[in-house]
């Protein structure tokens, strides 16, 4: 009896514990992260964001079926992580995972194709190993995020030129916190940030900015600003936008930029240093590039930078189609390499930039960095190793094309194309005379606060070509020679989100995840040893441990 009275009340004492200890987890929220690199482990500008989701949020994964184990992966991680995101915003995430090719009837299949395509989601073709040799099937790896009555699509495979299936996928796992966190913010901004494209000084036309344009009128609101010297002209905006300025700027629009930096705002400075001329080149095949007479060198310059009136030459470059038949011949048609044409492969591991595919420029120039104290300066892109400058004026000629290209003429490596400076700028009116009535009602600020911009020494970069036949715009970063697309878009949207992004979550771009891969020279030559292991093993664990207790339970009760 008394046993059993202990044994009671231990059990008692036990089940009281258990309560008192889910009343208290009831009001304590923790998850624990047992990897090495925190990989479930959100950042505190997401948790905020997830804080503030007061509907529910749905999520339509097309990333179900049959594929590879590395998409597998993909599919998993991504569960894991909707998951992840579920349990901080008090479940107001909803997902479901959708096979689009479930469907046997082929023009509803592809009718389903068509209708994810055009809301946005990008295919993936595989080729797929079988008895009778290889197939080719259509994977969808991407989503369709909806909150409040509003849509956007999520693609979950970032690819990037000259990076293994393997690096891409890791990548693209990388990306899953911030690219969900980034449709959860756009879909549930109710106040965008203003953005506003200078225009007055030959900038690009609205048909030229078109697809860069459509891109951030999802997240920003946008409007075309002529400064005109206009003290008030940029007030309410966020940040400016200057693309490819072909004529000088005046003195007062300079000073309304220079204060607008001034108070907070920010820059993305997109400019062609030289000017070339592109009717000229199709025509004759050859023109001469000289500077612009913008008028911004010291504006740049005192901020920290300053564009060199040079053109960079790459043999990592983009291709044009050239006629090598002679004369009188059948046309023959070949890619050839457009030296002043770089693509820049994103080595940086600065958020703006990593895991970007390839960039594209057409004649750009150098960038150096001067003395500006109190600025923190960061390249974000440079050109390969194989490489080469020349000073304006530059002589350009298709023929060139000819040639084969001696690497060894190729001396300067590495030229910085797009920097990010950010600090406390310095007015360059800080010790200039200015007309009085001009600043009547306006309080020259000499330092300036916080603030940011990026130069980028082209402007073709934020630019996308128009079909010539029906004058409708491609999408930025499609090359109609090579029929490919860079990845110049994704590269300025970033470069905007950074400059507008004060809740600090495009810093979970960065993160590192370590690719954990199996080596497959040992899958290859130690396979069966392997296998009798992990086959083998446990049933002999399993035998050993019947035989020990079948020996004990004889010794036991033998007697």
């Amino acid at each position: 009896m008394k046993n059993k009275k202990r044994d009671l009340s231990a059990l008692a004492l036990s089940i009281l514990a258990i309560v008192l200890l889910n009343f208290v987890a009831s009001f304590v929220f923790h998850r624990f992260d047992l990897t090495s690199e925190k990989r479930y482990t959100l950042s505190p500008a997401t948790k905020s964001l997830l804080s503030k989701i007061d509907e529910t949020v749905f999520v339509k994964v097309y990333l179900e079926g049959d594929f590879p184990a590395g998409f597998k992966r993909l599919r998993n991680e991504t569960k894991e992580m909707l998951d992840e995101f579920r349990a901080y915003s008090n479940n107001n995430i909803e997902y479901e995972f959708i096979n689009p090719s479930s469907n046997p009837d082929k023009t509803q299949q592809n009718e389903v194709f068509k209708q994810l395509y055009d809301r946005g989601l990008t295919p993936t073709p595989l080729e797929v190993k079988e008895e009778n040799g290889t197939s080719q099937q259509i994977i969808w790896p991407g989503a369709l995020v909806s909150y409040k009555g509003r849509e956007t699509p999520w693609n979950l495979l970032k690819t990037q030129m000259g990076t293994s299936a393997e690096g891409q996928l890791n990548n693209s796992i990388q990306a899953l916190e911030y690219e969900f966190a980034s449709c959860l913010r756009n879909l549930s901004a109710t106040i965008n940030d203003e953005i506003g494209f200078i225009e007055g000084h030959g900038e690009l036309d609205t048909l030229h900015v078109d697809d860069i344009k459509n891109a951030l009128g999802q997240f920003y609101g946008l409007k075309r600003v002529k400064i005109d010297g206009q003290l008030k002209a940029l007030d309410g905006l966020a940040a400016i936008i200057i693309a490819k300025p072909d004529t000088a700027f005046s003195k007062e629009d300079k000073f309304v930029i220079d204060q607008f930096i001034m108070r907070g705002g920010k820059v993305l400075w997109c400019i062609d240093q030289l000017e070339t001329r592109l009717d000229s080149l199709a025509k004759s095949g050859r023109t001469l590039a000289v500077p612009y007479e913008l008028g911004l060198d010291d504006m740049l310059f005192r901020y920290g930078a300053r564009i060199n009136p040079n053109i960079v030459m790459d043999m990592q470059s983009s291709a044009l189609p050239v006629n090598i038949a002679f004369r009188g011949q059948k046309p023959k048609i070949e890619m050839k390499p457009w030296i002043y044409s770089p693509v820049v492969m994103p080595g940086a591991n600065h958020p703006i930039v990593k895991n970007l595919d390839v960039i594209k420029f057409d004649f750009v120039s150098s960038i150096d960095f001067v003395e500006a104290p109190g600025i923190e300066k960061t390249v974000l892109l440079t050109t390969s190793k194989n490489s080469k400058t020349i000073n304006a004026p530059v002589r350009v000629d298709m023929r060139i094309m000819q040639f084969k290209q001696e690497e060894a003429q190729f001396k300067n490596p590495r030229q910085p194309v797009a920097v990010l400076l950010e600090g406390e700028f310095e007015s360059v009116f800080k010790n200039r005379a200015f007309p009085d009535e001009f600043l009547k009602e306006y309080q020259l600020k000499k330092k300036g606060v916080k603030s940011k911009m990026i130069i980028i020494s082209d402007g073709d970069v934020i630019s996308n070509d128009v079909q010539t036949s029906s004058g409708k715009p491609y999408p930025l970063g499609y090359d109609k020679y090579t029929n490919q697309t860079f990845g110049n878009k994704n590269f300025i949207l970033n470069c905007v989100n950074y400059l507008c992004d004060d809740s600090g979550l495009i810093s979970v771009r960065s993160r590192e995840l370590t690719l954990r891969l199996l080596d497959k020279k040992k899958i290859k030559t130690e396979r069966i040893k392997w296998q009798v292991i992990n086959v083998g093993l446990p049933l002999a664990l399993v035998i050993v441990f019947g035989m020990f207790y079948f020996i004990r339970r004889k010794r036991k009760y033998g007697k």
